[in-house]
């Protein structure tokens, strides 16, 4: 598999466990919060991912560094900030209007940081591809049948969720073309977040975590939609410019919709139809400008400085 095929495929599959959280968290034991799962999903695994790096070629102390800085504490504080402004803003807004600003906007902020803060380019591919993504989402979620209530504080919490996204992603696109380890940098950042949650976590009802149930929830969320989904999702950030990494993300989506349909029984209109397939041409046309250009940057394996002068193909 060629590395531009193998960064884009990372992402995609990121996307794929990122869109399973909504259907896990819907089979929570009784008395699980969605702040609570938040907190525990990002303290389970951030400090799993602090502690792979041995197995990774690294060690945990690498991040200490990062840690001193102003950009890797930033990184950290953004990383808990998405994760708690984004649910509090579906239980404020609805699940519809808060994934659609989150994860609607995501891409925009994070191709208008990479401008101002990374030096790249906005190309035609990521442009046509962020579009056709952002309406076939505004149909995905407009579509439905229960479109939450919009509200001030709902709307302001999904804006601070995607703007806190899009943050860590930019500075995480800085440090790798710093030279910092790949995992490293995904450790420094929701290693340092889940710290930071483990008070909101006790704030919270923990009960449902002594359930067989509630540990499996946790462990999954932690480890797999966490620790080995930002593990790819920073391979294809290595790659990649960050603006087309978040376009590639708006997948998650797509299968979370898929995942509603099949196992929780929800109902997917005309309308939802028709904006899951825009998505999925989006996602197609952005995944192939992707890969030509993550092949043409770095045909070795090597970081791919060209490409970090552009976003898209």
């Amino acid at each position: 598999m060629k590395g531009g095929a193998g960064a884009v495929g990372a992402v995609l599959l990121c996307a794929v466990l990122f869109g399973t959280t909504g259907t896990t968290q819907a089979l929570a034991p009784e008395g699980a919060t969605s702040l609570s799962i938040a907190s525990a999903r990002l303290v389970v695994g951030g400090l799993a991912l602090l502690a792979v790096l041995p197995l990774l070629g690294g060690h945990p102390r690498e991040v200490l560094p990062l840690w001193r800085t102003p950009s890797g504490v930033a990184a950290g504080v953004f990383a808990a900030l998405y994760q708690v402004c984004f649910f509090a803003a579906v239980a404020q807004t609805g699940v519809a209007v808060g994934t659609l600003v989150t994860i609607g906007l995501g891409p925009v902020l994070a191709g208008l940081l990479a401008l101002l803060l990374l030096g790249e380019r906005a190309t035609g591919v990521w442009l046509a591809a962020t579009g056709l993504c952002l309406a076939g989402l505004v149909l995905l979620v407009g579509g439905g049948e229960g479109g939450g209530q919009i509200d001030p504080l709902g709307v302001g919490l999904a804006l601070v969720s995607a703007a806190a996204y899009a943050g860590y992603t930019v500075i995480a696109k800085r440090q790798l073309d710093g030279g910092h380890r790949p995992a490293t940098v995904m450790a420094s950042a929701f290693g340092l977040g889940g710290l930071v949650l483990v008070p909101v976590l006790l704030t919270q009802p923990t009960g449902w975590l002594a359930a067989p149930s509630g540990v499996a929830l946790a462990l999954y969320l932690g480890l797999v939609t966490i620790t080995l989904g930002y593990l790819l999702f920073v391979r294809g950030l290595s790659r990649l410019p960050a603006g087309p990494v978040t376009t590639l993300m708006l997948a998650e989506p797509v299968v979370a919709t898929l995942l509603g349909v099949s196992v929780l029984d929800e109902r997917l209109s005309l309308l939802s139809a028709v904006g899951v397939g825009l998505l999925l041409l989006g996602l197609l046309l952005q995944g192939l400008g992707s890969r030509g250009t993550a092949d043409a940057a770095a045909p070795d394996g090597a970081l791919p400085e060209e490409a970090t002068a552009r976003i898209g193909a």
